[in-house]
């Protein structure tokens, strides 16, 4: 049988999800391994150094550089704060001083005899790492963070913003093919995954970050409203970090895109449910799926067999195509032909006869990714 690689899109209603809980610097691991965890319980924890403020000491007093240690009033090492005397020249018979003054508070940490310059460090910046599911710490990295694993619903999107976020699923749809409304959302919804069909508008969303939605699900969005959104045009580079409250996830496209029949029904059936998603993505080299994690009560006896497969397509294979003309469209491959064939741009490429809406199309290899669903 024909076989090819490619990156594969994740579906799966019971598998075992791992997830890296890393620190940007080294610290401290709160957890033991084998310590089970909840979303919001912190498992890391490190300090980023504070940011650097620069004092010109020997422009503000009007000194040579090289005398500027002797005007010091602080010595290296010393905890300062706001409006604390740094340093004062002796003034003429005590009188006309000129004086330099700390602009932040923080701890001195250099004072140069060749610039003049006075080095001030703000304080330390925690960081803090939660474990984001519940699940059980199956590795600790030392000094590092932590491994956690749980036995779980596990659904990726296409695109998605908004970074990590949680709450208790909610389909508000009755159908994958409604769209989610603004009539839809209320107060009630505070601090849900809610979840639509085919699109959301512009206003639903912005009315979803208004009453403290924690994320939205849906099949599609217009890609031009994510300016309006965000502010700016979004690019080809990664998401997530983005400062708007409530997480996006797009399942299937640009538009309005009926949810996958799969991805939908899993989440109908596990309505209510505590969830936790991630709109994080990354199109290019290391791709970064927005992903919609339900974890189950019970992280033992995880089966083997629900693992990561990364066995590639296959004839009969369930693909996604991710380019245009079909983009987001689902098929069946129903062959993968060995020879090289010719596209409209004149390049020849390997490709894939996909069935989608008992049609069959031949789209390249290279413009379908699989939908993992065991």
């Amino acid at each position: 049988m024909s076989h090819a690689y490619t990156p594969g899109l994740k579906v799966l209603e019971n598998t075992s999800v791992e997830k890296e809980r890393r620190l940007p610097l080294k610290g401290e691991v709160l957890v033991d391994k084998g310590t089970d965890v909840t979303p919001d319980q912190i498992v890391a924890r490190t300090h980023l150094p504070g940011n650097v403020k620069m004092v010109n000491v020997a422009n503000l007093l009007n000194v040579d550089a090289q005398d500027v240690p002797e005007f010091m009033l602080i010595d290296i090492g010393k905890n300062v704060s706001e409006g604390d005397l740094l340093a004062e020249t002796k003034g003429l018979f005590g009188l006309f001083k000129s004086e330099v003054k700390s602009p932040v508070d923080g701890i001195l940490e250099s004072v140069s005899h060749i610039t003049g310059q006075v080095v001030i460090r703000e304080a330390p910046i925690p960081v803090e790492v939660d474990a984001y599911i519940n699940g059980n710490v199956s590795e600790v990295m030392d000094k590092e963070g932590v491994i956690i694993t749980s036995n779980a619903v596990f659904i990726q999107g296409i695109f998605g913003m908004g970074g990590e976020n949680r709450g208790d699923l909610s389909v508000l749809v009755a159908n994958r093919e409604d769209e989610l409304n603004e009539d839809m959302i209320t107060t009630d919804n505070k601090g849900s995954i809610i979840v639509g069909g085919s699109h959301i508008s512009l206003n639903a969303y912005k009315k979803a970050i208004s009453m403290g939605v924690s994320a939205v699900v849906v099949g599609g969005y217009n890609y031009h409203d994510l300016k309006d959104i965000l502010g700016y045009t979004l690019g080809v580079a990664i998401t997530g970090s983005e400062d708007i409250g409530t997480s996006l996830i797009i399942t299937e496209g640009y538009g309005k895109i009926p949810m996958g029949a799969r991805s939908f029904d899993i989440l109908k059936r596990h309505n209510g449910r505590f969830t936790s998603v991630n709109g994080a993505t990354q199109i290019r080299a290391g791709v970064i799926r927005p992903e919609i994690v339900i974890p189950f009560n019970d992280v033992d006896g995880l089966d083997s067999a629900l693992k990561k497969n990364e066995t590639g397509i296959t004839e009969g294979s369930l693909v996604r195509v991710i380019r245009a003309p079909y983009f987001g469209h689902i098929g069946t491959v129903a062959s993968l032909p060995r020879e090289l064939q010719k596209m409209e741009s004149e390049t020849m490429v390997r490709v894939a006869e996909v069935k989608i809406n008992d049609l069959n199309f031949v789209i390249p290899r290279a413009n379908l990714e699989r939908v993992e669903t065991v």
